[in-house]
């Protein structure tokens, strides 16, 4: 038997605004988007907070308002150009976590967050 894994979901709270942070800031194509939920080429899926409750556990509870990141879940990027990258994030307002800086590993990446919070790492290619 063989399990595979497909995407991660990531509630939001505003998937206009996500879309449009994802799609613009980070540059990741659309390949569906049915309102409630966008999946991009990569993987990455975005979904209504309050949609994706409601069909998880077959309420109508209300999805708390504001922001869902909660700094347990790292959105990872790869790029050939993280400076260029870098200062393209700076310039959009997104809350900067820290600068490019070398990992113990040898990579260099820098961290920010997404609109509701959720952190966004981008580093230079393993």
């Amino acid at each position: 038997m063989k399990i595979q894994h497909v995407s991660t979901i990531v509630f939001v709270s505003d998937v206009e605004r996500s879309k449009a942070f994802y799609r613009d800031l980070l540059q990741q194509t659309i390949a569906e988007d049915h309102g409630t939920i966008v999946m991009f080429e990569d993987g990455l899926v975005i979904h209504d907070g309050a949609n994706l409750l409601g069909k998880t556990y077959r309420t109508n509870d209300t999805f708390p308002a504001g922001p869902q990141g909660k700094d347990n879940l790292d959105i990872y990027f790869e790029t050939d150009e993280i400076e260029h990258v870098y200062r393209l994030v700076c310039d959009s307002g997104a809350a900067i976590i820290h600068a490019i800086e070398v990992q113990d590993w040898g990579q260099r990446v820098f961290r920010f967050h997404d609109p509701d919070g959720h952190i966004v790492e981008i580093g230079d290619p393993m």
